[in-house]
């Protein structure tokens, strides 16, 4: 079976230091693992190691610049997840709805 993108982003932002990552991204702009690991209590290979898996998850893109590598977060697919949620809230609420005036309609 084929995985669904939004599994890995979900899976990707299910870790909470991978979720301060992103907000670094996203906040303050491309950059590069070192200066990520500089405002973060872990290595810069702890760092990278975050850093793929978002980017697995299309989070997170790489471009290399001579020696470093500037990573920026690309937030197409948070905002796929976010669709996603929105969709199934509503859907929720729908359903609720439905819940409260049946159960009204045989208390009242």
């Amino acid at each position: 079976m084929k995985e669904d993108p939004l599994d890995r982003v979900f899976i990707a932002l299910a870790d909470g230091t991978r979720r301060t990552v992103m907000r670094q991204l996203l906040d303050g702009g491309p950059t590069t693992a070192s200066e990520l690991a500089d405002g973060l209590p872990m290595t810069r290979q702890a760092v990278v190691k975050h850093l793929q898996a978002l980017g697995q998850a299309g989070l997170v893109d790489a471009q290399r610049a001579g020696r470093e590598v500037h990573y920026r977060a690309t937030p197409k697919p948070m905002g796929d997840a976010v669709a996603w949620m929105l969709r199934t809230g509503a859907q929720w609420d729908k359903r609720l709805e439905r819940l409260r005036r049946q159960v009204s309609q045989r208390t009242g």
